[in-house]
């Protein structure tokens, strides 16, 4: 249905895919079932909206293309095999549009957020595991919602005319402060 729509569209300037589901499962425990939902809101339903709505960039010359990662697809954890291939998909997704789309002035790039306060968060990490991570966090708080808008907002907007291709990790340092 969304596709559908999307083809009667006449000009599409900005695209943000930023739907997502997460599994905490380890890979021997995770359903094909869940895998299968996973991977088609992840990283299926973006390139099928992407591949609709980069053609009306196309015609029009101009566009802005923001996926939305996570830290997971820089480095992961146990129980995220499903989960991080998505991101780690998305991300090499974003880099070859990226190169595909440049000659019509279309920016295709990554932001991936660390740690937010979200429902999300809320609802897959315990209250010490979130204290534990904020901790970790060199600015010693977890990332607000506008910190990641902030930086799709730059992104999208025509401040931005030479950034394609980049993976913006948007995480207070966190990945950067940890161990191997």
């Amino acid at each position: 249905k969304l596709i559908n729509y999307i083809t009667k569209i006449n000009k599409i300037d900005i695209l943000i895919n930023n739907a997502a589901i997460n599994y905490s499962e380890k890979n021997e425990n995770l359903s094909v079932k869940k895998y299968d939902q996973l991977m088609n809101v992840n990283l299926k339903a973006p390139f099928l909206i992407t591949q609709a709505v980069s053609k009306k960039m196309i015609k029009h010359r101009y566009g802005r293309i923001i996926n939305i990662c996570s830290i997971l697809s820089e480095k992961s954890k146990s129980g995220k095999s499903a989960y991080s291939s998505s991101k780690f998909g998305l991300v090499g997704f974003t880099k070859t549009l990226s190169i595909e789309l440049a000659k019509y002035n279309i920016l295709v790039n990554a932001v991936s957020p660390g740690f937010i306060e979200t429902e999300m968060t809320k609802l897959m990490l315990k209250k010490n595991e979130i204290m534990s991570f904020t901790k970790q966090v060199p600015l010693k708080r977890l990332g607000k919602t506008e910190d990641i808008a902030s930086a799709v907002i730059f992104l999208s907007s025509d401040l931005n005319c030479f950034i394609t291709g980049h993976n913006l990790i948007i995480d207070g340092g966190f990945l950067g402060s940890i161990s191997a």
